[in-house]
């Protein structure tokens, strides 16, 4: 899919990809080897605020799937600044996605439907990913959601 298209697809959706967060612990956001590229687990935020909470006790599921949306959105922030353009993106080969719930929270992959449709509506056919979704106790700084991906690219 070539930049251009991709570019307008952003702003048809309304997404203006942020800076790409930092590291916050002894990582890197993201490590390309061969033709893939690894992104860490990416937090929601907000408007810079981190969504806290747990999925199921205090994190609806709507304000969960906005949650993964955002993880979705510093994904292609931080695949853009390691690639330089998203127009390197082969494939979306898997996302994995944490979502801090309560023991009863079953809804996991309906949280996780927030980055999956982001993505998949802003790369088209290259968006369209394996995936994994579960529940955790708890996540890094109070996150109610962490989503991580693997990437296919192509050559510079």
């Amino acid at each position: 899919m070539n930049g251009d298209v991709i570019s307008e697809r952003l702003t048809q959706l309304g997404v203006t990809l942020p800076d790409a967060a930092a590291a916050v612990a002894s990582y890197v956001p993201a490590l390309q080897t061969g033709n893939m590229l690894y992104i860490s687990g990416q937090l929601p935020f907000v408007d810079g605020v981190l969504k806290k909470g747990r999925l199921g006790h205090d994190v609806s599921l709507d304000e969960g799937v906005a949650a993964a949306r955002a993880c979705g959105i510093m994904i292609l922030a931080q695949a853009q600044k390691a690639l330089g353009s998203l127009d390197r993106i082969e494939r979306i080969v898997k996302l994995g996605a944490f979502v801090a719930s309560s023991s009863d929270f079953t809804d996991q992959p309906a949280v996780a439907n927030g980055a999956s449709e982001l993505i998949a509506d802003v790369l088209g056919e290259a968006g369209r990913h394996t995936r994994s979704a579960v529940g955790v106790a708890a996540l890094p700084l109070g996150a109610c959601v962490e989503i991580d991906a693997i990437c296919m690219v192509r050559p510079n």
